[in-house]
């Protein structure tokens, strides 16, 4: 995960000092490479000590060892395509701009988001969910979509899937859970109290929780045993929670074709839920 995105999710939780500072590097990244430690603390004005703590409560050894990690952060920088526009959609706009800075939105929210979470996180995700004896899955509002899109998917695979877009009804479903099964909590916010009660509900049966939601300390993220991060731009996509479904379908459908991979007879499931629907599709030839 980039220290840079690990320095802006923590900014509303650190203390004024630290936010000065981290605000500083996260705003001027190439300029911080430049600065000595007495260089960065003049420019902010904070002490020298100030600087070297703040690395170290990052978890970095050293001043250096921070600059490092920033730089390697800027060398993986992903930048957008020519032509793509990333950028607030404002109310005068032209159809042409909207749509580019739509994708921009769209394609920037992906990128990071699979650039949070390091291959060791997303396989311990995925043992557990191939593991599992049972999968609930629970979101709520458009993380519930996103839900239903990836029990339809585990379901081709044979998998065991709870999902239901009733919240009632999922606490009830929890409620029968217990060590050996998953529950997969979707919630970008972390801190959707339908989402979280369940949550907790499932922690206390000794079910693996599974949480996907945002990079913030957050109340879900707190209760979770495993946490995949998505990285969404909402105030710049204006709209109802458009990135951050984006990002919530990257991980799930990256967590789908893993276990497909993983599965020795995934293949034969998908071809019978295919010849099964088919009948279902209208006869062109006639």
């Amino acid at each position: 995960m980039s220290v840079l995105k690990k320095i802006e999710a923590k900014l509303e939780m650190m203390a004024p000092g630290d936010r000065e500072i981290g605000q500083y590097i996260v705003g001027n990244p190439d300029q911080m490479l430049r600065l000595s430690t007495a260089a960065l603390a003049a420019e902010i004005g904070r002490s020298q000590s100030s600087v070297v703590k703040f690395s170290q409560k990052l978890g970095y050894a050293s001043y250096q060892e921070l600059k490092l990690a920033v730089s390697e952060a800027k060398a993986q920088e992903w930048q957008v395509p020519a032509g793509v526009i990333h950028g607030s959609i404002e109310v005068g706009d032209s159809y042409q701009v909207i749509l580019k800075k739509l994708i921009g939105s769209k394609l920037l929210s992906m990128q990071q988001t699979v650039a949070a979470n390091s291959e060791r996180i997303i396989s311990r995700a995925l043992e557990k969910l191939d593991g599992a004896r049972r999968i609930h899955l629970v979101g709520v509002g458009a993380s519930s979509l996103v839900a239903r899109d990836f029990s339809y998917k585990l379901l081709k695979l044979g998998r065991n899937v709870l999902h239901d877009s009733d919240s009632h009804i999922q606490m009830a479903n929890v409620s029968t859970l217990g060590p050996g099964d998953v529950l997969f909590a979707l919630s970008y916010s972390g801190a959707s109290i339908e989402t979280l009660r369940i949550a907790e509900l499932a922690r206390k049966r000794g079910t693996t929780v599974i949480a996907v939601t945002g990079l913030h300390d957050n109340p879900l993220s707190r209760v979770a045993d495993l946490r995949l991060y998505t990285i969404a731009d909402e105030e710049r996509a204006r709209s109802s929670s458009i990135t951050a479904r984006d990002a919530q379908l990257t991980l799930t459908d990256l967590l789908f074709i893993l276990l497909v991979q993983k599965q020795p007879d995934a293949n034969d499931y998908v071809h019978n839920s295919e010849a099964a629907v088919s009948v279902l599709k209208a006869d062109r030839s006639s």
